[in-house]
């Protein structure tokens, strides 16, 4: 986890992740979209392939990268732990409340039928 942290931290690598959320890319159209050196880079890169959220394939003489989106489970899930809920985990909330509010008062009803079946 903190080796994805770590590659996610830097702009550079951010903007790789979102090019290749949209396909595979080679390593010199990756960097021709940047104002970087072609070794800076490579470098981004090799961060990025060490901490697992890219892969790389030699295809012919061009180096292919894709993204592995699984690696970011893992943060992803302990990021989650500060949002609140939100959307459909609101609405459950809401209904498992209702069904606790439900319930109770159902009990009650019950235990107030029963005392007046007693004193009759």
């Amino acid at each position: 986890m903190d080796d994805v942290a770590g590659a996610i931290a830097d702009p550079v690598r951010r903007e790789i992740l979102v090019m290749l959320r949209e396909g595979r890319r080679s390593a010199g159209e990756i960097a021709g979209h940047f104002q970087i050196t072609r070794p800076a880079v490579s470098r981004h890169l090799r961060v990025l392939r060490r901490s697992g959220l890219v892969r790389d394939e030699l295809v012919g003489r061009q180096r292919l990268y894709e993204l592995d989106a699984a690696q970011f489970a893992q943060l992803a899930g302990w990021l989650a732990q500060f949002a609140p809920p939100l959307g459909w985990e609101h609405r459950l909330d809401a209904l498992e409340t209702e069904v606790y509010r439900t319930r109770r008062e159902r009990r009650a009803h019950t235990v107030a039928d029963q005392a007046k079946e007693e004193t009759a």
